[in-house]
């Protein structure tokens, strides 16, 4: 069963189609790249698995359990967490305080508890600080806890939300352009996080417009472009697809999109 599947995902504003009859599916397990030129459809087709956006028609399924129309939490709580394009952390929150949020789900001390300081809501508490650390220093900001996340370089706001999406324990997570905007370095060191969150056991989907990362990392490639899915498979099949070339650069093919994307 694939971690991630979608059936004719559909998506209309006003009468034009942001998704077409989308159908893919994400194996278990996998590092799944999504590309394409720029108002393909890819973060819309994040906002309808994530529950931002209702589709119009079609289906959305996690590990074989209908997802499409439950709300943003609900489909946080069944396994799916995120990123964003531009990067959403708690300025003035430090880095710890940040990556707490992120657990804010599986907290098991009710209101009550928390408010009266139970011993076992402080003892809940002291576990999940020392499970933030921990992520923090998974994704190589071990030394920063204490910093308020506005201060960060972007990069580390980066990984800091990596790390907030992490903590959460997600069977799949969704990461929209992790490497946009950051240096050559902070690529590299994202990239290491990603590839080793795979590696453990994680099923990873990205939408990356650094194709070179994308050819790096990522087992299996889709390309949308107009809202339509127009291929899908391994790096090297999808990258010399003739409809993919088309797509990046019309008939100029002798370039090939991988470094234009």
């Amino acid at each position: 069963m694939p971690a991630l599947s979608v059936v004719d995902l559909t998506l209309s504003f006003g009468g034009l189609n942001a998704l077409g009859e989308v159908n893919l599916e994400v194996p278990d397990r996998s590092l799944f790249a999504v590309i394409g030129p720029n108002g393909a459809g890819k973060t819309s087709f994040f906002n309808c698995v994530t529950g931002y956006y209702r589709p119009t028609r079609g289906s959305v399924r996690l590990d074989g359990r209908e997802i499409s129309g439950l709300p943003v939490d609900e489909v946080a709580r069944l396994g799916v967490r995120r990123t964003f394009q531009n990067v959403r952390v708690f300025p003035k929150l430090s880095a710890l305080e940040n990556v707490l949020a992120g657990a804010h789900l599986r907290t098991s001390a009710n209101l009550a508890t928390s408010v009266l300081g139970t011993p076992r809501a402080r003892r809940h508490e002291r576990e999940l600080a020392a499970e933030a650390q921990r992520w923090l220093e998974y994704v190589g900001l071990a030394g920063k806890a204490r910093v308020l996340a506005g201060d960060l370089p972007y990069g580390m706001r980066k990984r800091l939300e990596v790390a907030r999406a992490l903590i959460a324990k997600p069977s799949v997570l969704l990461l929209d352009e992790p490497a946009a905007g950051v240096s050559s370095v902070e690529r590299d060191e994202l990239a290491d996080v990603v590839g080793k969150t795979w590696r453990e056991g994680v099923t990873v989907v990205m939408i990356e417009h650094d194709v070179e990362l994308v050819m790096r990392l990522a087992s299996t490639v889709a390309v949308l472009d107009h809202g339509r899915l127009l291929a899908v498979g391994a790096p090297e099949t999808v990258r010399n697809d003739p409809r993919v070339i088309e797509a990046y650069l019309g008939r100029r093919r002798s370039q090939g999109p991988w470094s234009q994307a």
